[in-house]
């Protein structure tokens, strides 16, 4: 009696090739060893290739997702400062923040990405104009598959990083426009923006993320705390210096006159549209989604962003009532905005506790930011200091606790970045004053930008007009 091993419930000897006799039978073994040897060399090679272009495709179209994200912010910001302004001002708001998008994409397609990423020294970039698809990717798109390879071991489509770059510039300048509503002339505020985006974000972009003295010190800042955040900030806080407060905002003998939001609904909508956005902000920044580490990441990431963000709002409304004698709404909606400016210069941290920490802090942040502008009689109507330079500074220095960064590298950091961006823009924005106007006549101001400067209402059911005789 025979006894026969079995895999897989085939018998080794009643196989096809072991049942022919002679030179029959070794032919069938040569092809069966030929086809082993294939599985052995040959399909690893070509898994390898599907791989590549595998892990091309997932990076590429993960910025382009995560870059939509962030674009969305765009209208979280439009939400938060429509509804923070007055009826009369809300369609200013509008068209400043279309037009902030706008002038960020066309900037930072002519000058902005090749001075923060291409050719970079110690200091800055190349100026050359503009950045584009490369040769290989036209070629591949021309129909040489030659060209593929090239395009392939890129990792990602040229275009598609550029967008996701392009869109943080974007939430960058945003920051600016909350603080300056309500008295800003709006031309004005678009040339300091052409100015922000593109050449003071790149240059600051090129120090840090571009590989320039900074990034060879060891700076460490993830999604940006500082490098957008911090950067948006300080530029506010300049834009409200030259402008100045609202007229009536201050009283003479030192009081504030506080100043009701036209729209809370639109304003907690806001919140939430920037928080969803700070999912793409945050993971994006991964810059990666090619494997299990980066799911592993990417899932710490957003973890810890919503775990920042929580800490933040609970901080605010717990605070806001004995530091600012009751609870305040906007503030508690800005706590979730500091928790997640907060945690955005390491939410890769894998304590997440820290995370709850760190968004705390941070909430708790904005809220003595808010009570201290308020004392030095600076306006800023949405409260973007407090939430994005104050907490975007403390996010900076909590890295030094959280994710082993170095405190005196990321304190040189942080002051270098507020020199140069805050030196700049004091001066942009003195110049513009000084030539065309920084700020709209009070007669405008009184009457509102929204008729003064468009000639439109955003609610005109709710404004009484004189009835005119035909």
């Amino acid at each position: 009696m025979t006894t026969r091993r079995t895999v897989s419930g085939f018998s080794l000897l009643g196989f096809a090739p072991f049942r022919l006799a002679g030179r029959s039978r070794w032919r069938a073994v040569g092809l069966v060893l030929m086809f082993t040897v294939s599985l052995v060399f040959v399909v690893p090679q070509a898994y390898a290739a599907v791989t590549a272009e595998t892990q091309f495709i997932l990076n590429s179209f993960s910025f382009l997702i995560w870059g939509a994200l962030v674009m969305w912010m765009c209208a979280g910001f439009t939400m938060l400062e429509a509804g923070s302004v007055r009826t009369k001002n809300a369609s200013v708001i509008c068209l400043k923040n279309i037009g902030l998008y706008s002038i960020a994409g066309l900037t930072y397609y002519l000058v902005g990405y090749n001075l923060m990423y291409v050719d970079v020294g110690s200091w800055v970039g190349s100026f050359a104009l503009p950045y584009s698809t490369t040769a290989e990717e036209i070629a591949l798109l021309g129909g040489d598959e030659a060209a593929a390879e090239a395009v392939v071991g890129n990792g990602y489509s040229t275009m598609s990083d550029w967008f996701f770059q392009m869109v943080f510039v974007a939430t960058t300048a945003s920051i600016v426009s909350g603080t300056l509503a309500e008295r800003v002339k709006l031309w004005s505020f678009f040339i300091y923006i052409t100015l922000l985006t593109a050449f003071i974000y790149p240059v600051i972009g090129s120090w840090t993320w571009g590989g320039g003295w900074l990034s060879d010190m060891g700076f460490q800042d993830f999604a940006g705390s500082t490098i957008v955040h911090s950067t948006g900030g300080w530029a506010a806080l300049a834009g409200a210096i030259i402008v100045g407060a609202r007229k009536g905002k201050f009283r003479a003998d030192g009081s504030v006159r506080a100043t009701a939001p036209s729209n809370v609904p639109a304003v907690t909508l806001g919140v939430f549209i920037l928080w969803l956005g700070w999912f793409g902000f945050n993971g994006g920044s991964q810059l990666a989604l090619s494997g299990a580490i980066d799911a592993v990441a990417l899932s710490n990431i957003l973890a810890n962003t919503n775990l920042a963000a929580a800490a933040g709002v609970l901080a605010a409304i717990t605070l806001s009532r004995p530091i600012m004698g009751r609870v305040d709404l906007i503030t508690s909606l800005n706590g979730a905005i500091a928790g997640l400016v907060a945690i955005t210069a390491g939410p890769d941290i894998v304590d997440h506790y820290f995370a709850v920490i760190i968004g705390a802090i941070g909430g708790a942040i904005v809220v003595l930011g808010v009570k201290l502008l308020e004392i030095v009689k600076v306006d800023d109507v949405v409260g973007a200091v407090p939430a994005h330079l104050f907490a975007g500074v403390w996010g900076t220095l909590a890295v030094c606790i959280a994710a082993g960064g170095d405190p005196g590298v990321q304190i040189i950091g942080i002051l270098a970045i507020g020199a140069f961006v805050f030196g700049t823009s004091i001066l942009a924005w003195f110049i513009i004053d000084k030539t065309v106007g920084a700020r709209i006549p009070p007669v405008h101001e009184e009457l509102g930008q929204d008729a003064a400067e468009l000639g439109i209402e955003s609610y005109p059911e709710f404004v009484l007009m004189p009835e005119v005789d035909d």
